[in-house]
């Protein structure tokens, strides 16, 4: 079946940096929308970005501006290019995606997570 490969995260200091990458893999025909979603310590997880299989992408109000969310059809990976970093930023970031398989159903996947930490 379809896996989500996760990579990018690691620790920052507030107003820097990072770019995330999530790859599906797998007997994939084509990947519907991809997202990115993010949940920190004692909160609920929350929708970060999300972008469609056309290109076009939609933000939560807290990164709007400073995140950018991207995609590569042909890699079926997705981005998300994370800048002016807040300690507020600090969570397991993790990606989504509606897959369609070569074989098999169509389905919802969700990567295993990435942690993000912003702190000087």
């Amino acid at each position: 079946q379809v896996q989500l490969v996760e990579s990018g995260g690691g620790l920052v200091q507030p107003g820097g940096s990072l770019r995330l990458s999530c790859a599906a893999s797998g007997s994939i025909f084509s990947t519907g929308a991809m997202a990115w979603y993010r949940q920190a310590p004692g909160k609920q997880r929350e929708l970060v970005a999300a972008i469609t299989s056309g290109g076009s992408p939609n933000y939560a109000d807290s990164v709007k501006g400073r995140f950018t969310i991207s995609r590569d059809n042909a890699k079926n990976t997705v981005y998300l290019q994370m800048t002016s970093l807040k300690p507020e930023d600090t969570a397991v970031y993790y990606c989504n995606a509606d897959v369609h398989p070569r074989l098999g159903i169509r389905s919802n996947v969700w990567g295993p997570g990435t942690q993000v930490t912003v702190s000087s």
